[in-house]
């Protein structure tokens, strides 16, 4: 019997995966692995590695999740070690959760390796703490995105009151719809709200508006997923240290000129 290994991959920077992740990879016989997985990561594989793409865009999956579930299976019971990668965090919103459940019922070996999720790291990258002693003391992870399209299931009338600081993944496509949940059910329109796009890599890129304008603005920036939504009050702090860094770098070339 086999052992699978359901790991995170992290948000798309490379060298944010974990060292047991990375061990893991370079061990595996089947690599089943999704379409945010950094493809870098996939070169750290033994030679003989089989690597399945198991990837599942917008409205269209390349490989249903059922499948997924009987390759894991099948593969185990073969004797060989599965990882099954995952970008970010296996357990937030990723169905590993569905996938583990699948592997304990056929009695397989599992062990779940979590991974630095988007919904933090991204946010980090574009300099906006989830928290912050000033201006937020609590967040919700929230999906944008549900399995019958838009997140009607999603308690709006309590997360905009509830936290401090919401994180939205999957959330571009139902952009309007959410801003007007959160209107409706009293956030004000002048809540700050932050759009990262491809968060951590080198592609990275950031806009910033409120509850009111943010549509418009990630339609003027063509801004598309994989992106997480920010919304709270911690987005100003980005500003904040965006205002630092000028006045530093100011000050710095003022000092360069006096110096010649």
């Amino acid at each position: 019997m086999g052992k699978v290994y359901i790991v995170g991959a992290g948000p798309g920077d490379p060298e944010l995966i974990t060292v047991k992740a990375l061990k893991l990879i370079r061990q595996a016989d089947v690599i089943l692995y999704d379409r945010l997985v950094n493809k870098a990561l996939l070169k750290e594989a033994k030679t003989n590695a089989n690597l399945i793409y198991c990837g599942k865009l917008p409205k269209y999956h390349m490989m249903i999740q059922e499948t997924i579930n009987n390759l894991l299976v099948k593969y185990a019971l073969q004797g060989k070690t599965v990882v099954r990668l995952k970008g970010g965090d296996p357990f937030i919103f990723g169905r590993g959760a569905e996938e583990v459940e699948v592997l304990a019922e056929n009695g397989i070996d599992y062990q779940v390796v979590p991974g630095v999720t988007a919904g933090i790291a991204a946010p980090a990258y574009a300099d906006i703490p989830l928290t912050h002693r000033e201006l937020g003391n609590s967040f919700a992870v929230v999906t944008g995105h549900c399995q019958k399209g838009k997140p009607n299931d999603i308690k709006w009338e309590s997360l905009a009151h509830a936290v401090d600081t919401l994180a939205i993944y999957m959330g571009i496509g139902n952009l309007p719809y959410i801003c007007d949940q959160l209107l409706k059910h009293g956030k004000s329109e002048d809540t700050p709200v932050a759009i990262i796009q491809q968060g951590t890599m080198d592609e990275q890129k950031t806009v910033v508006g409120t509850i009111e304008s943010i549509v418009s603005i990630v339609e003027a920036e063509a801004i598309q997923n994989p992106a997480m939504i920010v919304i709270g009050e911690i987005v100003r702090f980005r500003e904040r240290i965006n205002k630092l860094k000028q006045i530093n770098s100011s000050k710095v070339d003022f000092e360069l000129k006096e110096a010649y």
